[in-house]
């Protein structure tokens, strides 16, 4: 189960890293087999199904959508716990966010799923 001080931590340490755009300390909140699903995925790493897997995959998706947005830049909102999920509801450069993160028993996230608007 997730608790809020688990969510609350895992919530600003993800803004921050993605706001010093920090690949590494992004990535190391996910298993290593994670699967990431995005209508972004669709237009930025051309993937069809809009669902990439695994680090090596997304963390490519990840750095080229980076470069294409230099300024990006995220402002919480707010955190919803779920019983083993997070949902991040979050303002971007594109406008309001929300992500969904499963978590396995280590803490790590092994689904998650973006939505904007």
């Amino acid at each position: 189960m997730i608790d809020k001080a688990f969510a609350d931590r895992f919530a600003a340490d993800w803004i921050d890293a993605w706001n010093r755009h920090d690949l590494e300390r992004v990535l190391s909140h996910y298993s290593d087999n994670f699967e990431m699903s995005s209508p972004v995925i669709i237009q930025v790493a051309g993937e069809a199904s809009g669902t990439l897997k695994g680090k090596d995959a997304v963390g490519a998706y990840w750095a080229k959508a980076l470069q294409l947005i230099p300024d990006l830049q995220f402002e919480p909102v707010a955190t919803l716990l779920g019983v083993n999920s997070i949902t991040l509801y979050y303002k971007s450069v594109r406008g309001p966010a929300a992500e969904v993160f499963h978590f396995n028993q280590d803490g790590k996230v092994v689904r998650a799923y973006a939505h904007y608007s």
